[in-house]
């Protein structure tokens, strides 16, 4: 048997993109490979990308640029682009940088093997929505031991087209796996030493996945699905819309005790007249009434939020407006960017607002999330909440874990290991984190 293949996967982006890595990494393995920490070490080196950042391509290609030197010392070194830019860039990634050897969609992941082989005699592109399931066709080698925590796409593409985004172009419509072949997954991941599962979605709780009972499946009913496989401690689920927050899915959060009292439901602003343009199909009203009825059923439930400011048209008043939403809801932490035009979506052609103002927005938002945070994160203090442990911290005898509302919490515990659930008393809030002992 020959020697090992080496593959180095960079991952940009989400954490769908970090699942779907590591399905690669297994799909590839078939083909002899293994990954290493490098590129400098790689037979074979595959960019996983996101296109979600203002000029997410232009980054790319500086990261292609980097490993010419590479390539021209080692000529069969094999070079790949995979993901959300290769969906939207195509063809023309190729014609940029001749080094690559294959470009390959997000929905085309199963056929990475096969491309891969065929490298070698040529360019390979493949960025099609196949009709068949990408995960049912994952395979590859034998499943190592895992880690506390693990992702699972459970539904992937997007039919909102909000005018800022480019998901439903590069992930494609919304797809829901079938609720069998999840729970099997979970299974296995929980047989390989997993103790918590976040579900994931561009609309996870649009799930809509075929039951094994011969229905469809909400989401609510596939997570108390998972909620009886023995092993599994932990339920999450990211990323939401608030137009499908169903009232079985609210109702579960103050009754499923393995689902976690944390929800990231994004409003990307608190202005109608902006959510109108942005095509979200809801108010700021509608939002805040959602958000009473979820704490009403969990009433500790931590909140996160996605906001972006400086959207074309956005008007002072129309800012005030978000601030005032924020105060209402009080996040325990939020993603806010700064508006970037996407070729291709609506909002990339209108009066874009000017950039040193949208700036100026920017960090007057992130100043008041910055407080909530703070604020929420010191309330836990004198608390006593459940923590997973996952790896070591950087004094001796310290581990740190995610408590149940997703907060960093180290611990000083000699006896501790990764994977213990341990109830944890909090005794100190720190920017980013919070200290316990051992309830």
């Amino acid at each position: 048997m020959g020697e090992a293949k080496k593959l180095y996967i960079k991952t940009y982006g989400c954490q769908m993109n970090v699942y779907d890595s590591e399905r690669m990494a297994e799909a590839l393995g078939g083909n002899g490979y293994v990954e290493v920490g490098s590129p400098e070490e790689a037979d074979m080196i595959l960019l996983n990308t996101c296109h979600i950042r203002e000029k997410a391509a232009e980054k790319v290609y500086s990261e292609l640029g980097r490993f010419k030197s590479l390539k021209a010392d080692k000529p069969d070194l094999k070079i790949g682009v995979a993901g959300c830019v290769a969906q939207a860039e195509g063809a023309e990634i190729i014609a940029r940088q001749p080094m690559v050897d294959l470009v390959v969609g997000p929905q085309s992941y199963h056929r990475l093997p096969e491309m891969e082989r065929q490298a070698g005699a040529g360019k390979v592109i493949d960025t099609d929505f196949p009709e068949e399931d990408k995960f049912a066709r994952l395979k590859g080698r034998a499943k190592a031991k895992r880690g506390p925590t693990a992702f699972l796409t459970v539904q992937e593409g997007c039919d909102k087209f909000c005018a800022f985004c480019v998901v439903p172009y590069t992930r494609g419509a919304e797809v829901s796996r079938p609720a069998a072949r999840i729970l099997d997954e979970a299974r296995e991941l929980v047989d390989r030493g997993v103790r918590e599962i976040t579900l994931l979605g561009q609309n996870v709780n649009a799930y809509h996945g075929a039951g094994p009972d011969g229905g469809d499946w909400s989401l609510a009913k596939l997570i108390w699905a998972l909620d009886g496989i023995d092993g599994l401690e932990r339920i999450r689920f990211t990323t939401s819309h608030p137009n499908d927050m169903g009232e079985d899915l609210i109702e579960a959060h103050g009754t499923c005790a393995k689902l976690m009292p944390y929800l990231h439901l994004p409003v990307q602003s608190g202005s109608d007249r902006i959510l109108k343009r942005m095509n979200r199909r809801h108010t700021a009203e509608s939002y805040l009434r959602l958000i009473e009825r979820i704490r009403a059923a969990r009433p500790d439930i931590v909140l996160s939020g996605d906001f972006i400011v400086g959207f074309p048209e956005e008007t002072e008043e129309d800012f005030a407006a978000t601030l005032a939403l924020i105060e209402a809801v009080r996040y325990g932490s939020a993603f806010s960017f700064k508006y970037s035009p996407r070729p291709g979506t609506p909002a990339a052609e209108r009066a874009q607002v000017d950039p040193a103002e949208a700036d100026n927005r920017l960090q007057r938002l992130q100043a008041l999330i910055t407080r909530q945070q703070r604020e929420v994160q010191d309330a836990m203090v004198g608390r006593t909440v459940g923590v997973l442990f996952e790896k070591p911290g950087r004094m001796p005898g310290q581990m740190v874990g995610k408590s149940d509302h997703l907060h960093s919490v180290f611990v000083s515990a000699p006896d501790l290991a990764p994977g213990d659930l341990r109830q944890v008393r909090i005794e100190s809030s720190a920017p980013n984190s919070l200290a316990g002992v051992l309830a």
